[in-house]
């Protein structure tokens, strides 16, 4: 996984939490940070995680290099 990939998966795991936050308790947590939902910065939060989203899409179509490269089986007795 490079580094623009573990900085989107954080990114991804913090919207993940807020609109946790949002279903269960009605608290936007970006917008109590920033300053509103309507404030620039927070909207620009917002467009982070959403383009942290889309990058994190390419991880599901990753193939896992576990399954790959299988070492040999143990064929101890």
């Amino acid at each position: 996984m490079s580094a623009l990939q573990r900085v989107a998966l954080i990114f991804t795991i913090l919207g993940a939490i807020n609109w946790g936050l949002i279903g269960f308790f009605q608290y936007d947590l970006v917008a109590a940070i920033f300053g509103g939902q309507d404030s620039a910065l927070s909207r620009i939060i917002y467009g982070i995680i959403g383009i942290a989203g889309l990058i994190n899409l390419g991880l599901l179509f990753k193939p896992n290099e576990s399954l790959e490269h299988d070492p040999e089986p143990n064929t101890a007795d």
